[in-house]
């Protein structure tokens, strides 16, 4: 629920700029620069998912770097699911750390067996809504959550892009 009330909070406020103000000057200003804009999505999805993706996906739709609003949106998921599978690597070997392996066995290790029984879930949730995926894989990579099943059901991070570049799309029209 939570998921579908951000998404329309960010459509509508999208729908809004775009007719009130120079949103659209703006983002073909900053579409000039692609690349740097792709560094700062892969960024902000290794650190906690900072900015939406559907920022991303908005401004996908007129300066991507490719022609079509499709393969923009592909890359961004393909950006997000890899930057929850380098998380998920960085919570394996984040929690061995002096001060985080403390903290780690103060608050988490309690919850080690539950996180790896309904980790899935939790991935599910992250995928799909607004809590921060990047942050949960790097859970799950802690807890030594199953790699092969992490990256399953992670793959559900791809609906989300699906679904909501679709909705946004729409906006658009």
């Amino acid at each position: 629920m939570k998921g579908l009330i951000a998404l329309t909070v960010i459509v509508v406020a999208y729908i809004l700029l775009q007719k009130y103000t120079a949103f659209d000057a703006f983002m073909d200003y900053i579409g000039r620069w692609p690349f740097i804009v792709y560094t700062v999505f892969i960024f902000s999805e290794v650190v906690f998912g900072i900015i939406p993706p559907e920022l991303f996906m908005i401004w996908s739709i007129k300066n991507g770097a490719f022609d079509t609003y499709v393969l923009n949106v592909a890359l961004l998921a393909l950006i997000s699911y890899s930057a929850g599978v380098l998380g998920y690597f960085i919570g394996s070997r984040l929690k061995d750390l002096g001060p985080v392996r403390n903290i780690f066995q103060r608050y988490i290790k309690r919850y080690q067996n539950t996180l790896n029984r309904y980790g899935g879930f939790l991935i599910i949730v992250a995928a799909v809504t607004p809590v921060p995926f990047s942050a949960i894989c790097m859970l799950m990579g802690a807890t030594r959550y199953n790699f092969y099943r992490f990256l399953l059901i992670a793959s559900v991070r791809f609906v989300r892009f699906a679904a909501y570049s679709t909705v946004i799309y729409q906006a658009n029209i």
